[in-house]
């Protein structure tokens, strides 16, 4: 029942907080930008239910044009159970798209190296991400930006993907 609050909570946040954006200070983008945020992930692999634990993500890199950025982004989610601790993260290089460039809303791809680790062993591979998200601005050059992210990681032993549900603070 907590993971269902939870993914909830962080929906009717990005709705609400989406909701607002009209009423914001202008969106505009150009040269230098950063950010970061913490959430709820939920990890699933080959052969294992799915979990709930913390996850984060941080992001930095330059703009292209106005509803175009480059950048690098890596992402984490981590679970602490009996004494063991099961992480996986993902390093990408990532293209964010804003389709109305007057606007918050923004998609993301990207291709990167991931690793997993259970506590006893640890892999890596190739990792994916794809994701969304919403830049409210609350600033000049600030933004709240609620996230949906989705990375894998392919392992020579399977793979593995966390869905991520965060609310960041994006700096542009």
């Amino acid at each position: 029942m907590g993971k269902l609050r939870a993914t909830g909570f962080c929906a009717l946040l990005a709705i609400l907080l989406a909701t607002t954006a009209n009423a914001q200070q202008a969106q505009t983008r150009q040269g230098f930008w950063i950010g970061g945020g913490l959430g709820y992930g939920s990890l699933g692999c080959s052969g294992c239910d799915r979990l709930g634990g913390a996850s984060g993500y941080l992001k930095l890199g330059g703009t292209l044009r106005q509803n175009i950025l480059l950048g690098v982004e890596t992402n984490g989610w981590t679970k602490s159970e009996f004494g063991q601790r099961l992480t996986m993260g993902n390093m990408s290089g990532a293209a964010y798209w804003y389709p109305m460039p007057t606007n918050g809303l923004f998609l993301k791809g990207g291709v990167g190296y991931s690793v997993l680790d259970d506590g006893f062993a640890n892999e890596s591979g190739f990792g994916v991400i794809a994701g969304l998200g919403y830049d409210v601005r609350v600033g000049r050059n600030l933004s709240l930006t609620p996230v949906a992210n989705w990375f894998r990681g392919s392992f020579s032993g399977g793979s593995a993907n966390v869905l991520q549900l965060g609310l960041g603070v994006t700096s542009h």
